[in-house]
């Protein structure tokens, strides 16, 4: 039938969109939560239309094509990549033949596109580029089948949601444009930005309509409407809540709140500002007939509902942590000394209390703890850290690697651990469960590791956690990077360290280094690229036990490499090559001393004697003083 140009229709009134698709198809038609419902445009394109029917015959004016899914990305986890603009064409013409059938004039088809479902850089690894093309591929198929509008729905991350309308005008620059972001219980997106910024960095894309969805219910959404009203009072505003929040009954999900109350809130909404209203998740055709009902009424009235909530930051009345004894010693430009200890293998820890003691004898400023080294199952390093720090008075490093820990427990366990006075963390990757004894373990990861250094110094550090609320008193994390120096692609080293400097990294630990030359070749190619190196690196260094050992570390272990005059000093050393390797450790110790602002000691087969020996070139050693205080809070 005849439509008028959407845009003259938006100014004729609030437009009722329909409700929600994927949760009617699981209770109206009794398919399973996990099937892939976009796929249902071509194998089962009955169901998806009689959906479409009962929202219409609802009262809906606007219906969304099924197509909220169908980007190449997710349709990769069921196979479908090649087939995403056959579905999304086929979910408009579906939409379509549904709304020709009725009749009905001024009825509208939405392109509805959704979040790619994998993070953009630098909290994923979908590249800008990589989300265009995604994006690309899906708007072209849902303009070149006729959808009236694009609706951008359920994002929580303004640049991604950026690039969709980026990619949706090289194709039409004139295609009308919805745009609608996702909040969370505290009103702000997954990535931490207000409704207020949502709705300035929205209207700077100069979209036709600027929205919310999902989230809550409807009484956070009115709360949210208001605000993006009052930040942008001429913006065009859309509403879309779930049916509150969702629950499992039965096996099924189900939503708690009633159609009369979706009535009540339609108004609301109205009055507030909105120009598009509709329902996500958990509403249904009797929902959206609630909220015809209540629009058509002309003598009924929104009832007095929830108000705005005021958003202003909570005030931070005690004041931060003060920084750790390794981070004075490092601002002072003092020569720090660090050994790396892995957690023991049991739930006792006597003797890695008596190996830190033995290592604070001999003047080691500070013990790294690894987590889960070449991945097996250990101690967790939070414990065995709180344990030295408590038993010995050397202050710790704890490894903290990003693989196998997704944002909420990367944040929590920082937390718990500075809960724990354990507050210089070193960000690295970690290794991959495959080479160790769990390799069927959970692998994957939320944020790289500039990311995360990057959210320790600027959000954990500011008191306030990724998603912009706050934790009440910031933390005092001194964060460092690892920084592979041996490497032969000297450009691209040089450009991961900045990266992780302009993160906020305070400092650096190298690999194992053999030859001096190596950190100079380092610092110069740096400085060459990007001006002089500022960051405090504290340089890796491994004692040799035997010919044995070095053959191995210079033939098998990547980034490592051990010139032959050393090889041959350890082999020429017979039964003595420990004691060999402690020599030539304290020479390049010595060595490294002008060029880097401290040393990275690594024990070989747990000899912490041989690394204390090691220490005693520098003439530190205090065997018979008290512990002293560095990790412990008086």
């Amino acid at each position: 039938m005849a439509n008028i140009p959407f845009r003259e229709r938006l100014e004729q009134g609030v437009l009722l969109l329909d409700g929600a698709m994927g949760t009617m198809l699981h209770t109206h038609e009794n398919l399973p939560i996990d099937t892939c419902f976009d796929l249902l445009n071509l194998t089962d394109p009955g169901a998806v239309a009689r959906i479409h029917q009962l929202y219409l015959q609802a009262g809906a004016e606007v219906l969304e094509a099924n197509t909220f899914s169908a980007n190449v990305l997710k349709l990769a986890a069921c196979d479908l990549q090649d087939r995403c603009a056959e579905i999304n064409r086929a979910g408009v013409e579906l939409a379509r033949r549904v709304i020709d059938a009725s009749f009905q004039d001024n009825i509208y088809v939405a392109g509805s596109v959704g979040p790619l479902g994998r993070r953009l850089a630098p909290f994923g690894r979908v590249t800008p580029e990589e989300a265009l093309d995604a994006f690309y591929v899906q708007t072209r198929a849902l303009i070149e089948a006729g959808a009236d509008l694009l609706l951008f729905e359920t994002f929580t991350d303004l640049h991604e949601i950026a690039l969709g309308i980026q990619a949706a005008r090289s194709i039409r620059d004139d295609i009308p444009i919805a745009a609608q972001m996702t909040f969370n219980r505290d009103d702000r997106t997954a990535l931490g930005d207000t409704p207020a910024q949502v709705t300035r960095a929205l209207a700077d894309l100069h979209v036709d309509i600027i929205g919310v969805n999902c989230s809550g219910g409807p009484a956070q959404l009115l709360r949210i409407l208001q605000i993006m009203h009052r930040a942008a009072p001429e913006a065009r505003l859309s509403v879309v809540p779930n049916a509150g929040w969702p629950e499992m009954a039965g096996g099924r999900v189900m939503y708690p709140a009633t159609p009369d109350y979706f009535g009540d809130y339609a108004l609301a909404f109205k009055e507030a500002g909105a120009c598009l209203i509709g329902g996500c998740c958990g509403t249904t055709p009797e929902h959206i007939r609630a909220m015809r009902a209540a629009l058509d009424d002309p003598v009924r009235h929104a009832p007095t509902l929830l108000a705005v909530r005021d958003l202003a930051e909570q005030r931070l009345d005690e004041a931060p942590e003060q920084p750790t004894e390794m981070a004075h010693k490092l601002a002072a430009g003092e020569f720090v000394v660090t050994v790396e200890m892995p957690p023991p293998r049991s739930f006792t820890a006597q003797k890695v209390i008596a190996s830190a003691e033995l290592l604070r004898e001999a003047g080691v400023d500070v013990i790294n703890v690894s987590d889960s080294p070449m991945a097996r199952m250990r101690m967790s390093p939070w414990a065995v850290c709180h344990l030295i720090q408590h038993h010995t008075g050397v202050e710790t490093v704890l490894h903290f690697p990003t693989r196998g820990r997704n944002l909420l427990r990367v944040q929590g366990d920082l937390l718990a651990a500075h809960a724990l006075d354990v507050r210089n963390v070193f960000v690295v990757m970690g290794d991959p469960t495959v080479i160790g004894d769990y390799p069927d373990a959970f692998d994957t990861h939320d944020i790289a590791p500039s990311a995360l250094i990057q959210l320790i110094k600027r959000n954990l550090n500011a008191g306030i956690d990724q998603a912009g609320g706050s934790i009440g008193v910031p933390t005092s994390f001194l964060a460092g990077c690892a920084l592979n120096i041996n490497t032969r692609e000297l450009d691209r080293e040089t450009r991961l360290l900045r990266k992780k400097i302009e993160a906020g990294a305070d400092f650096a630990l190298t690999q194992p280094v053999f030859d001096p030359a190596v950190v100079e070749r380092f610092r110069e190619a740096y400085a060459a690229q990007h001006g002089p190196l500022t960051l405090p690196i504290l340089v890796g260094i491994l004692p040799l036990y035997g010919a044995r050992h070095a053959a191995f570390l210079h033939n098998e272990v990547p980034g490592i490499e051990i010139p032959q005059a050393i090889r041959t000093r350890i082999a020429e050393a017979g039964d003595e090559s420990p004691h060999e390797g402690v020599r030539i450790a304290q020479e390049l110790l010595l060595a490294l001393q002008p060029m880097a602002q401290g040393v990275y000691l690594m024990p070989a087969f747990g000899r912490y004697d041989l690394v204390a020996g090691v220490v005693d070139c520098l003439g530190r050693s205090h065997a018979f003083g008290e512990p002293h205080a560095n990790g412990a809070r008086s």
